[in-house]
């Protein structure tokens, strides 16, 4: 079986059980080839394959509406639904997103990366078909990590008060990113190894077909009954007291078995949860054997799973072992993180200082407002999220913390452009949304030993921190050699203009002093390191030369308008430029083309720095 040969998802629909069997392997056989090559989410997608099957046999997109949440698992839909061709382009720029994206195809509703929403979007969808007056069925496949975020609660809630026909399939491997925690993981864990009901089910229906007497007949009413009898083996009232009609679980690598019960809830005028059990990274051993390290995986050897690169020195990495040292001495320091664990570097931190880590699940509003109660029962909290997703939880920030003058230090991982990931994963908005928070102390390291200096002094503050940075550590000379003791500090030296670098950008700026050295013009550029509160020997420094600013960061709110601003407070001349991002959604691709798409690049800054010095840019 050819992936060629399937043009559309109707395609499926006329396949053998052993075509199916082939076509499992050839997606899967495709997905490892073009991840090996590309980087991306692997296990979840391995594990997704036969569900993706079944789910475009039983129903038929976009007529019905299908939702992923998280978005990470939705390789074979992509391949299935008339983008095999450019497959190959998978998170590279100009390429296929690795998420769901409403511009590529009419078979993504939304262009999605984070996670717990899909039932609020499905419940959405299905009203206005109602509205509308329009047949169909909206469907939400849930990874079950979602399900630790509290918006598909308040989901659940709705649509099962309401009765509205949603058709949530739960996807359950056990993990999000790292293990899965919390009560909802422990009971679907429950239902998940309810073998007694899995076994006594096969049995009953190969006895009842071989009986010699109205076997069939027993059989049949069995099928019709087996709902009330599965409860005897497995006891859901959790699902059920929400209104929900609860099917499962399913073998979720068996595509007759899911494809049965799909077909069965698309008949049923009431919501409907199906729980599919799968296996992460099934069919590939290495991520059989290692979910979590091929859940987002750099490029890799296929025969070995060996990643092809040497990866950089991280800086979250860095953090947690500082805060290792420190809680060695301290004794009060607690880290929080909503289940990226792993990601953030923070794993080392949870085996070295046991009971000082809480993990609680894609729950960032959740895990703001607990860092705040334990800072305000003498714990020394620290927040460690990615930019992008610590913005779900801006009100907790603003009211349980700042509000409160808490010390809480934030950590703000993967700051910047995000590259392959995309649109929904790039942290080009935490400056612009932390600058409007009172109180909020706010540091951009540029390397090691700085961040280390950061994390010291916020343990010793008595007002909240945030401390962003990108995941690698600058690797330039100049950088790493910084001894930034205040605020900010030159990194070059230049008599003709003064380029303030917001943290780790300050490597494109460097590089752009150096072009601009071989066109005769000299510009110093420094390293900001201490947004808020600013160093007051700044406006000394910028004084008699035209200035700029450069960031990774949008615009509108961000450290070139916020500084714009303080100068005018100041009586301080204007900036010449502000280098930023524009009010937009970068998409995906390597970081260096989104930097000169964006004109940030050392390239760009030079040439258009060296138009203004020169009096021609209009």
């Amino acid at each position: 079986m050819n992936l060629t040969d399937i043009h559309c998802p109707g395609d499926l629909n006329s396949l053998r059980e052993n075509e199916l069997e082939a076509l499992a392997a050839a997606l899967r056989e495709r997905i490892i080839q073009t991840v090996a090559e590309n980087g991306g989410h692997l296990s979840s997608n391995l594990g997704a394959v036969e569900l993706t099957m079944a789910l475009l046999r039983a129903f038929h997109p976009p007529e019905d509406q299908i939702l992923f949440d998280v978005g990470h698992q939705c390789y074979a839909y992509k391949l299935l639904t008339g983008r095999e061709a450019d497959f190959h382009t998978l998170r590279q720029t100009g390429g296929l997103s690795g998420f769901p994206n409403r511009d590529e195809s009419e078979c993504d509703l939304f262009t999605t990366g984070h996670a717990s929403n899909a039932i609020s979007l499905a419940v959405g969808l299905q009203r206005a078909r109602a509205l509308a007056g329009q047949p169909g069925h909206t469907v939400a496949v849930l990874g079950d990590g979602a399900l630790t975020g509290g918006m598909c609660y308040e989901a659940l809630n709705d649509a099962g008060s309401s009765n509205t026909p949603v058709i949530v399939i739960l996807n359950d491997n056990g993990m999000s990113i790292s293990g899965n925690v919390g009560a909802m993981s422990r009971y679907l864990t429950t239902m998940r190894l309810s073998k007694g009901w899995l076994g006594a089910k096969k049995a009953v229906s190969r006895a009842l077909r071989r009986a010699p007497l109205g076997g069939e007949v027993l059989y049949r009413f069995f099928e019709r009954s087996k709902d009330h009898i599965r409860n005897i083996f497995v006891n859901d009232t959790f699902f059920s007291s929400l209104g929900f009609r609860y099917l499962g679980p399913i073998d979720g690598h068996n595509v007759s078995a899911m494809e049965r019960v799909f077909r069965r809830a698309a008949l049923l005028n009431e919501p409907v949860l199906i729980h599919v059990v799968t296996q992460k990274g099934h069919g590939y051993t290495p991520a059989e054997n290692s979910p979590d390290v091929f859940h987002g995986v750099s490029p890799f050897y296929v025969e070995s799973g060996v990643v092809k690169e040497q990866q950089a020195p991280e800086f979250g990495k860095t953090a947690a072992q500082a805060l290792i040292e420190a809680e060695q001495t301290r004794g009060d320091i607690c880290v929080i993180t909503a289940a990226m664990k792993d990601g953030t570097g923070f794993s080392a931190f949870d085996r070295a200082c046991p009971g000082r880590l809480f993990d609680v699940g894609i729950a960032e509003e959740h895990a703001v407002s607990l860092a705040a109660g334990l800072a305000r029962g003498g714990q020394r909290a620290v927040c460690a999220i990615y930019d992008t997703f610590l913005q779900r939880a801006y009100d907790q920030m603003l009211m349980d913390v700042c509000l409160q003058r808490l010390p809480v230090i934030f950590l703000l991982d993967r700051a910047g452009l995000s590259g392959p990931d995309g649109a929904s994963h790039h942290g080009i908005f935490g400056l612009s949304y932390l600058l409007t928070m009172p109180g909020m102390r706010i540091a951009c390291p540029v390397n090691e030993g700085q961040l280390r200096r950061m994390l010291a002094d916020a343990l010793s503050a008595d007002a909240p921190t945030a401390i962003c940075y990108p995941r690698k550590i600058p690797q330039h000379p100049l950088l790493a050699a910084a001894d930034i003791s205040g605020g900010y500090a030159a990194l070059t030296e230049g008599e003709d203009a003064v380029l303030l670098c917001a943290g780790a950008i300050a490597e494109e700026g460097v590089r752009a002093a150096a072009i601009l050295q071989a066109a005769g013009k000299s510009v110093q550029v420094a390293a900001v390191t201490q947004l808020r509160p600013l160093d007051p020997g700044l406006w000394q420094a910028v004084q008699g030369r035209p200035w700029m600013t450069l960031e990774e960061n949008i615009r509108s709110g961000g450290f070139g308008e916020m500084l714009t601003a303080a100068a005018v407070r100041e009586g301080v001349q204007p900036p010449l430029a502000c280098y930023a991002l524009p009010d937009s959604f970068p998409a995906h691709g390597e970081r260096g083309a989104l930097l000169k798409a964006a004109g940030l690049d050392a390239e760009g800054l030079a040439d258009d720095i060296l138009r203004r010095l020169k009096g021609e840019h209009t």
